[in-house]
């Protein structure tokens, strides 16, 4: 296949496209606001009956994507493995979208009667697009070429931070001016906005998947071939990808390092809303305006750290992207006004774009140049990063409950960052590092 095909490329992007809507809307902003107002008990109260037991609804919020992501990050290495043997990257892709995607628009029947129903709907949701985006970003190291993989990354996640801005106004509008819409209330606005989620997903996600190439089979076709064999061919799959990545010193120590300060990442992104609804009692208009100034001001922040990369490589710029986070959570322990919260929010988006497409594109840049399994390598980015989203939003929800406060929770994302920004420290820059193989070729 031929690499760097505009065609192509295009097309990839617009699964960021596609899916980023579910990170903003459902994850981010709208759904995280409407939980938390619907969420409540007969006497109106934050402690409601989960299952039988009394939890309070944030915390529920912060184990729900824990439980998710736990979920994904099982899934992905066996679903990988079978996608590289059988060369059906695409099809698994398919089966996470499509039922992610129906999971966000079940949301729509989400009312305070129907809250244990709504908490398996949002945390399928979350599976099916952590499922898809491991396939989805596997598919970099194969379309591109290396020099194009940090520019590349940082157009994905510019279209996904515009697309899901762009569904986003619209769903704000139904919010905020219900008369315009023949009188709808905020609750069913919110939940149109659900529908609408999963029925944009699921729609422009048809264009990648009509464009994008599918996996070669490690096999020819056999009639008589099992899933029982499909299964064990697979998990061979995974073994022999299990050793190569032992091999990778700089491949293993950046897993490390992102599994830490991804904790920090994600779990803001996902509480983020919450803490502000929670602890400065910022209205829901203000919320959605915050989230909404954050996706814009990250795509020039993908870009700039893109820049940043190509001049003193991707692992000085993801340093100084982590040390940044290290101030915004010292900030945000102190934060008290509205006006300092929307100053944070602008410093988040300049960085949230950056680290995390630095982070992929690092990636891809340190699994071996002649890898055929990109799926299975990225099986184990996936769940570095869904285990990090885990024990994050884990921790998150753990400290609040023991200490009683967001703020104390905040704190120990600080530590996770710094841990992360010592382990990054590690690495060598990939130019210095590269430089330095080649003056040991030439002695």
């Amino acid at each position: 296949m031929q690499k760097n095909n505009p065609r192509i490329l295009r097309a990839w992007t617009l699964y960021d496209w596609a899916n980023s809507v579910h990170s903003l809307v459902i994850v981010s902003s709208i759904f995280p606001v409407y939980f938390s107002a619907t969420a409540l008990n007969e006497s109106g109260g934050p402690v409601i009956d989960f299952l039988g037991f009394p939890i309070k609804n944030s915390v529920l919020f912060s184990y729900t994507v824990s439980a998710a992501m736990l979920l994904a990050a099982l899934l992905s290495p066996f679903c990988t493995a079978l996608a590289d043997y059988s060369g059906r990257k695409k099809a698994f892709m398919k089966f996470f979208c499509y039922t992610g995607s129906v999971a966000c628009a079940l949301l729509y029947f989400f009312t305070k009667d129907t809250t244990t129903f709504a908490v398996f709907c949002f945390g399928w949701s979350l599976v099916g697009w952590a499922g898809s985006i491991v396939f989805y970003n596997s598919y970099l190291p194969e379309i591109a070429t290396e020099d194009q993989f940090d520019r590349v990354s940082a157009r994905g996640f510019s279209m996904g931070y515009i697309g899901s801005v762009l569904l986003m106004i619209l769903n704000l509008l139904m919010i905020l001016k219900g008369d315009w819409f023949g009188g709808i209330s905020e609750g069913m606005a919110s939940r149109v906005a659900f529908l609408t989620v999963g029925l944009w997903w699921f729609g422009f996600a048809q264009i990648p998947f009509t464009v994008l190439p599918d996996g070669v089979r490690k096999s020819p076709e056999s009639a008589t071939e099992s899933w029982r064999s499909w299964f064990f061919n697979g998990f061979r799959e995974l073994q022999k990808t299990l050793g190569e990545v032992r091999q990778q010193l700089l491949l293993r120590r950046f897993l490390v390092s992102f599994a830490v300060y991804n904790m920090g990442v994600q779990t803001v992104m996902y509480v983020a809303t919450i803490f502000a609804s929670d602890e400065l009692k910022m209205e829901s208009s203000a919320l959605i305006t915050t989230i909404l100034l954050i996706q814009l001001v990250a795509i020039p922040g993908a870009y700039a750290f893109a820049r940043l990369s190509e001049r003193w490589g991707n692992i000085y710029a993801l340093m100084v992207a982590v040390g940044i986070w290290i101030g915004i959570c010292w900030a945000a322990y102190l934060v008290q006004t509205q006006t300092q919260f929307f100053v944070l929010a602008g410093i988040v988006g300049l960085v949230m774009g950056g680290v995390q497409s630095l982070s992929r594109s690092t990636y891809s840049k340190l699994i071996p140049a002649d890898t055929k399994d990109t799926a299975s390598f990225f099986s184990f980015y996936d769940v570095t990063e869904k285990m990090s989203i885990v024990l994050g939003t884990l921790v998150y929800g753990l400290v609040e409950q023991l200490t009683g406060s967001m703020r104390n929770s905040v704190l120990a994302l600080l530590v996770l960052f710094v841990v992360g920004l010592l382990l990054l420290w590690r690495i060598p820059s990939q130019k210095i590092y590269h430089l330095r193989l080649k003056t040991e070729e030439v002695l």
